[in-house]
């Protein structure tokens, strides 16, 4: 998914001016942190008192007063949804499995009516503004991101894919699920460049956090590191007791715990299908003065 860049201007966010200290680590058995999926209540996003709400075969948006606005049928599941403009763009899950796995139709409308204006494909998608949309796709040989204009008209396009983060520009934490990876962290540039930055270790790092000036926080591997808005790099952590180990059976987030950081690390246990270690350590952010 994508995460948007509230920060300032892009003379900001140097990774250099981020301090953290890790204040408590807890290892326990439990559930990994898995990514819940929204509720049918859950608004997948929402705007000027407008909702978008997704449930198994339907999108609809829905006013401050509850009266539906639209609904729009569809064969799938969504789980994400992004405005710009006065369009919408809605990932979706299949509900069959497919040579693409669960991966179901991106679906660009009309934000007034709900009308289809686009049937598209990706994972993962994120508004740039003026009904401008990134999609991403992993897989087969794919490893691209496309952008498309209001109408559904392919405008660029950019050998990468990760999460997308949004601001004065478009930076993407790739993730290439190769072992050893070739993911960096890099800057979408127009006419298809890529803008390549620090090298990554982890093949799948979860969602970044973004800082308030524009500064990411990545996880990757046994450390949290800072990547600026000029995508200088910083290790801003080490994860005592971390495993080397980030394949298939572990699951890794980073989350907000009031104003710190929560790095949850989760292994599952080889010989107990659904049992895992957990391990959640707990940084504090300061901004160097």
């Amino acid at each position: 998914m994508s995460r948007w860049d509230t920060g300032g201007g892009a003379r900001g966010g140097s990774a250099a001016a981020w301090v953290a200290e890790v204040v408590d680590h807890r290892r326990a058995v439990g559930e990994p942190p898995y990514k819940r999926s929204p509720c049918p209540q859950e608004p997948l996003a929402r705007r000027d008192g407008l909702r978008i709400l997704g449930a198994v075969g339907s999108v609809s948006c829905v006013d401050a007063t509850g009266r539906t606005c639209w609904t729009h049928r569809c064969g799938g599941r969504p789980n994400a949804a992004h405005l710009s403009g006065d369009r919408v763009l809605v990932t979706t899950d299949s509900l069959e499995y497919t040579p693409w796995g669960n991966l179901g139709p991106a679906l660009l409308l009309d934000m007034a009516d709900g009308r289809l204006v686009a049937d598209l494909r990706g994972e993962r998608a994120a508004a740039r503004g003026g009904g401008r949309f990134v999609l991403g796709l992993e897989g087969y040989d794919v490893f691209d991101t496309w952008e498309y204009d209001r109408d559904g008209t392919r405008t660029d396009n950019w050998r990468s894919y990760g999460h997308y983060v949004v601001g004065t520009g478009l930076r993407v934490v790739e993730a290439d699920r190769n072992v050893p990876t070739s993911g960096r962290v890099v800057r979408l540039l127009p006419g298809g460049v890529v803008e390549r930055g620090p090298r990554l270790t982890d093949p799948l790092p979860p969602e970044p956090l973004v800082l308030p000036d524009g500064t990411i926080l990545v996880l990757d591997g046994g450390v949290v590191r800072a990547v600026g808005r000029r995508l200088d790099s910083a290790v801003l952590a080490e994860l005592a007791g971390a495993s080397a180990d980030i394949g298939a059976r572990t699951t890794r987030a980073l989350r907000w715990d009031g104003d710190r950081v929560a790095v949850v690390v989760a292994g599952q246990h080889a010989d107990e299908t659904g049992r895992c270690t957990v391990d959640t350590w707990t940084l504090a952010l300061r901004h160097r003065a």
